[in-house]
């Protein structure tokens, strides 16, 4: 896989410029994005920043972050607080993203999405209301271990972190998640299944595959 330097003014805007060139593979009227990343490859900063770009060509959209989507603790934590498998395969309500996020966006769906269901804080319903996507309007979802669930995404954009840079920018307090990140590595190798791969070791000295 070779890489090439790039900025991140010009990684956002080769990716919105991508994006919006893009027809939706379902033939319907929404355009679905992946940012994909662990917390410490910050994808919500490159979600927000393509979110923006996009916006000044004209097209609605709105991001969703994958924290959002939370299960309930009393299933995040059945198998204790720190338990990298839990983390890897029961955090993130999958389910819900597809009922609430994916479903409406299926051609003929309503375009009403839930932009969150679970406040970690309060473990409670956020009881967001729901935002109208209009017809060409794009969504991006972003987060860690977006890869390998069938999401039906247009465009995928995996962050990736050597292992080093992912300990070294991972908080102490959540370094037990590693080993779920090691999984995903071996199990879903989202490298080869992203339709780009920015190496994001450092912030300020990207490099990205280019898009495929």
């Amino acid at each position: 896989m070779r890489f090439e330097a790039i900025t991140r003014d010009r990684l956002t805007d080769a990716l919105a410029a991508h994006a919006d060139a893009l027809e939706p593979d379902d033939g319907g009227p929404w355009l679905k994005i992946a940012v994909d990343g662990a917390p410490a490859a910050r994808p919500a900063d490159l979600a927000e920043s393509v979110a923006e770009a996009l916006r000044l060509r004209g097209r609605a959209v709105l991001p969703v972050p994958t924290a959002g989507f939370l299960r309930p603790a009393s299933l995040r934590y059945e198998y204790g607080k720190q338990d990298p498998d839990s983390y890897f395969g029961s955090w993130f309500d999958t389910g819900a993203l597809w009922r609430e996020v994916f479903g409406p966006l299926e051609p003929g769906g309503s375009g009403r999405v839930l932009p969150d269901l679970w406040d970690p804080a309060t473990d409670r319903a956020t009881r967001s209301p729901y935002q109208r996507l209009p017809e060409g309007g794009v969504l991006i979802l972003h987060g860690p271990l977006l890869l390998g669930h069938w999401f039906p995404f247009d465009l995928a954009v995996h962050l990736r972190l050597s292992a080093g840079a992912l300990r070294r920018r991972t908080a102490e307090d959540e370094r037990w998640t590693l080993p779920a990140f090691e999984r995903y590595e071996d199990e879903v190798a989202p490298a080869d299944n992203a339709d780009a791969v920015v190496r994001a070791d450092d912030p300020g000295h990207l490099a990205w595959t280019g898009l495929r």
